[in-house]
C-alpha cells in the first residue's frame, strides 16, 4: 500500500492499518519483572529523535522515510515535545473559533469533502520525524508492534522505506504491527505529522493549538501467546456485602497453552485460583463470590488484583498480566438521584487540562501526582477529563486514590455551529462523520474500560446534537451497562434529549433555573458539567449552587472550570526573565487572548485565591458525601 495525501481532506479515512483498541493492560515476562515493574516485551522509544520542519505539505521532503536518504540536514527534538515549544511554530490559543479562522477559507462540497484543503493547505504545517533503533534481545523473534500514545494531528508511519499507517485522534493511542519489515539491527523509522487533517474539525478544544508526537513511543513485544485484551467484570451486592468477577479474555498467537488466574485481595491475599487450557481466542474467567467485600469510593479506594499467567508446555511463564480493581455500583435511582454503593453520590468536580507551563500538554508523571495531591489536600474528588483522553497513568492514578471520572472523548465542534448556524454542525447526523466520531467512542471505551475511577463515560463537549451522538451513546450503553452516560450538548438540541445522555447538564446554568428544574420532579439527575468559571476574582457564587445539591438530592453537584491556567513560561523582552504568558502574547492571531487561564491554580500550579473558596465548600460537601446523609 502507497501513503496517500489525500487522506488529510477526506473524512472517511481516519486509521489505514492501526491496529484495534484494546484494553491498557501490562504485560511481562515473569513474575521478577511485574515486582519491579520493568517489563522486558516494552522498549520506550522517546528520547531524540532527528526532525525536519516544512511551513506547509508542499515544501515536506517527500521521500525522506526512503533508507538511502541522507539525513544530516535534519535537526534534532525531543519526544514527547510539542513542535511549537521546540521554536519551529507558533504558540497560538484559541476558544471557539478554529486556528485558520479569518486567515484560510475552508469549504465543504455538496458530498462533505475537503478536496486540497490540507493536503495544499499553505497553513498546514508537517513535521518528518526519524530515528534508527535496534531491537532489544528480548524482541527478537516475537511479534513488535508501535505505539503512539499521543500525536496530533494526522500521522503516517514507514519502517525500513515500507508504508506501515495512517492515524488521526490526536489523544488516543494508536498501535502498528512492525513485524513483517523488522530487522534485528538498524531499522529506520519515519514518522510524518500534519498539524491539520480533516480531524480537526472534531477537535476544536478550548487550548492552545500544537502538533507533534507529545506523548511517549514505545515498542512492545507479544510473546507466542499474548492476553491481547482484558475486560474485568466487577459487580457488587452492597446488602449481601458480596462481590462477583467474571473477566473477558482475548488471546493471539498459539492459543494451546495453560492459563492460570490468580485473585488476590485489598491486603495482598490470594482469595481465589484456577488454572485451564486455552482452547479458543476468546474465554471468560469466572472467580465467582468474593465475601466480606472492601468496597472502592474517595474515601476508601480499595482494589483488588487479578493475575494471568500463560505457560508453555514445559511449564515455562511466557506471559504475566496483572490489574487492579474495584468493586462498586454506580446507578441511578427509581426516584433519579445518583448514587454510588446505593449512597448518594455528590460531585465535588473540576474540569482539567493536561498542562505544564513549561511543555504544555506533555505532561509527567510528576506533574499529575501533584494535582492528585491538590485534589486530596482541597476535597476535589471527581475530574472531567475536558476534552478527550488523558495520559494513561492518570487514571491509575485516579484508580488508586479514588477520584471519580467522567472519561470525556476527544470531541469538540464548537465553531461548526455557533453564531447561529446549527444545522451546520459536526458530527452532526451525516455518515460521513459517522465512522470517525464512533471510532473516536470506541477507542476510548476499550483502552481505558477496566478503570474502576471511570463512573460516566462523556460523548465530548460543545459539538450540539444529531444522529452521531446519539448512535455514540448507544455504543456506550450497548458495550457498558456498568457506567452512566453523560452530554451538555444535547440541551441545545432537545429532540434528542430521551436518546442522549442520561443526565440533565446545562453549560453554566444558572442557579435560578437548576432550581426551576429540579423543583418540578426532574425526570434525569442534574449535573454541572461546567460551572463557575474561574477567571479572574472569580467562583464567589458557589454557596448558591452547595445550597441546592444540600436542597435537592437529584442535584449530584458538578465540575468547576478549570483546574488550571494554561499559560507558558517564556522570555520577557523588557525584564529578561521567564514569565507566564497566555493567548496573545505569542503574537498569535487569531487567538480568545487571557481566556486560557481560568483555572483554580495558576499555571505553575500554585493556588489562586479562588481556591479557598472551593476548600470551604467541597469540604461540607465531602461531609455529606462520607456521612451519606440525605437532605
Amino acid at each position: 500500500m502507497t501513503a496517500q495525501l489525500s487522506w488529510l481532506d477526506d473524512p472517511m479515512v481516519y486509521r489505514v492499518n492501526a491496529l484495534e483498541a484494546h484494553s491498557d493492560h501490562s504485560f511481562y515476562a515473569s513474575e521478577k519483572e511485574v515486582i519491579n515493574h520493568d517489563s522486558s516485551l516494552k522498549y520506550n522509544l522517546s528520547g531524540k529523535w532527528l526532525f525536519h520542519y516544512a511551513d506547509n505539505p508542499m515544501q515536506r521532503i517527500k521521500k525522506f522515510y526512503q533508507l538511502d536518504f541522507n539525513l544530516t540536514s535534519f535537526d534534532n527534538i525531543s519526544v514527547p515535545s510539542h513542535i511549537e515549544l521546540n521554536d519551529y511554530a507558533s504558540n497560538q490559543y484559541i476558544n471557539i473559533q478554529y486556528p485558520w479562522s479569518a486567515k484560510v477559507q475552508r469549504c465543504f462540497d455538496k458530498k462533505g469533502s475537503l478536496k486540497n484543503s490540507f493536503s495544499k493547505g499553505e497553513d498546514n504545517s508537517v513535521g518528518e520525524y526519524a530515528r534508527y533503533f535496534d531491537l532489544p534481545q528480548s524482541f527478537i523473534g516475537k511479534r513488535t508492534h508501535i505505539i503512539f500514545e499521543g500525536a496530533e494531528r494526522a500521522i503516517y508511519l514507514w519502517l525500513n522505506g515500507h508504508f506501515i499507517g495512517y492515524a488521526e485522534d490526536s489523544f488516543a493511542p494508536h498501535e502498528f504491527d512492525l513485524t513483517p519489515y523488522l530487522e534485528d539491527k538498524n531499522n529506520y523509522l519515519a514518522v510524518e505529522v500534519f498539524k491539520y487533517s480533516t480531524a480537526a474539525y472534531l477537535e476544536d478544544q478550548d487550548m492552545f493549538s500544537f502538533f507533534g508526537l507529545f506523548r511517549n513511543v514505545e515498542l512492545v513485544a507479544w510473546p507466542d501467546t499474548h492476553l491481547v485484551d482484558l475486560f474485568l467484570h466487577p459487580k457488587l451486592s452492597v446488602q449481601a456485602q458480596e462481590g462477583l468477577l467474571t473477566c473477558d479474555l482475548k488471546f493471539s498467537g498459539d492459543i494451546s497453552k495453560q492459563l492460570k488466574c490468580e485473585l488476590y485481595d485489598t491486603d495482598n491475599r490470594l482469595i481465589n485460583h484456577q488454572t485451564c487450557l486455552i482452547k479458543q481466542k476468546q474465554i471468560s474467567i469466572d472467580f465467582g463470590r468474593v465475601s466480606a467485600v472492601k468496597v472502592w469510593d474517595n474515601h476508601h479506594p480499595n482494589l483488588y488484583r487479578v493475575v494471568f499467567k500463560i505457560y508453555d508446555l514445559n511449564r515455562k511463564i511466557e506471559e504475566v498480566v496483572q490489574y487492579e480493581f474495584g468493586f462498586r455500583k454506580i446507578r441511578i435511582s427509581e426516584n433519579n438521584i445518583v448514587q454510588l454503593n446505593d449512597q448518594r453520590l455528590i460531585i465535588n468536580g473540576v474540569n482539567r487540562h493536561e498542562w505544564s507551563a513549561k511543555k504544555g500538554r506533555s505532561i509527567s508523571s510528576k506533574e499529575m501526582r501533584k494535582d492528585i495531591q491538590t485534589f486530596r489536600v482541597n476535597y476535589i474528588n471527581a475530574v472531567r477529563t475536558c476534552h478527550y483522553m488523558d495520559q494513561d497513568y492518570w487514571y491509575f492514578l485516579c484508580d488508586h486514590y479514588g477520584i471519580y471520572v467522567m472519561a470525556e472523548n476527544n470531541l469538540e465542534t464548537h465553531g461548526t455551529w455557533v453564531g447561529g448556524h446549527p444545522e451546520e454542525n459536526l458530527p452532526g447526523s451525516g455518515k460521513i462523520w459517522r465512522g470517525m466520531a464512533l471510532d473516536r467512542a470506541k477507542s476510548n471505551f476499550e483502552w481505558l474500560k477496566n478503570h474502576s475511577s471511570i463512573l460516566i463515560w462523556s460523548l465530548g463537549n460543545e459539538s450540539y446534537a444529531g444522529d452521531n451522538l446519539m448512535l455514540m451513546d448507544q455504543f456506550y450503553h450497548t458495550h457498558d451497562s456498568e457506567r452512566l452516560v453523560h452530554y451538555e450538548g444535547v440541551s441545545r438540541n432537545p429532540i434528542y434529549r430521551s436518546r442522549i445522555s442520561d443526565f440533565e447538564s446545562g453549560m453554566y446554568m444558572p442557579p435560578d433555573k437548576a432550581t426551576e428544574y429540579l423543583q418540578q420532579g426532574p425526570d434525569k439527575p442534574l449535573i454541572f458539567c461546567e460551572y463557575m468559571h474561574s477567571m479572574g476574582n472569580s467562583v464567589g457564587g458557589l454557596g448558591q449552587y452547595i445550597s441546592l445539591i444540600q436542597k435537592y438530592p437529584q442535584d449530584c453537584g458538578g465540575f468547576i472550570w478549570d483546574f488550571i491556567d494554561q499559560a507558558l513560561y517564556a522570555r520577557d523582552e523588557v525584564s529578561g526573565k521567564d514569565v507566564l504568558k497566555y493567548g496573545g502574547d505569542f503574537d498569535d492571531r487569531p487567538n480568545d487572548g487571557a481566556f486560557s487561564g481560568d483555572g483554580l491554580l495558576f499555571a505553575d500550579r500554585s493556588p489562586k485565591p479562588a481556591m479557598q473558596e472551593v476548600r470551604y465548600y467541597y469540604q461540607k460537601l465531602d461531609r455529606l458525601n462520607y456521612k451519606h446523609e440525605l437532605p
